[in-house]
């Protein structure tokens, strides 16, 4: 089992920065891959950003979010962080840590909400 729980979330005003932390425990070994996925009311829930534990593959974003979100890890606190930029409204959302292990199971978080003003 891994359990995730996302951090950092709040209120912004557009332009500003914020940055989520993901901090995972359990079964760490068993993790392959972490991303971040958000949910605005009423649509689905999107992929921004993962990254590959180990190895030397480049992370992953949305083309919405490149250039203003890093993506990263800090294993001396075993989270991974999503490091924000520039926000925008349209940013507005929940957004969820996911961990998924080298046999495919999938973990979520609870979530943690970002609100950007204009």
């Amino acid at each position: 089992q891994v359990q995730l729980v996302e951090s950092g979330g709040g209120r912004v005003q557009a332009g500003g920065s914020l940055t989520l932390s993901c901090a995972a425990s359990g079964m760490l070994f068993s993790i392959r891959v972490v991303g971040w996925y958000r949910q605005a009311p009423g649509t689905q829930r999107e992929l921004v950003a993962t990254i590959v534990l180990g190895g030397d593959a480049s992370p992953n974003y949305a083309d919405s979010v490149k250039g203003r979100f890093t993506i990263y890890r800090n294993n001396a606190k075993n989270t991974v962080n999503l490091e924000m930029h520039n926000l925008r409204p349209d940013d507005t959302a929940v957004y969820y840590c996911n961990a998924q292990t080298a046999t495919s199971r999938r973990y979520w978080g609870q979530g943690t909400q970002v609100t950007v003003s204009s």
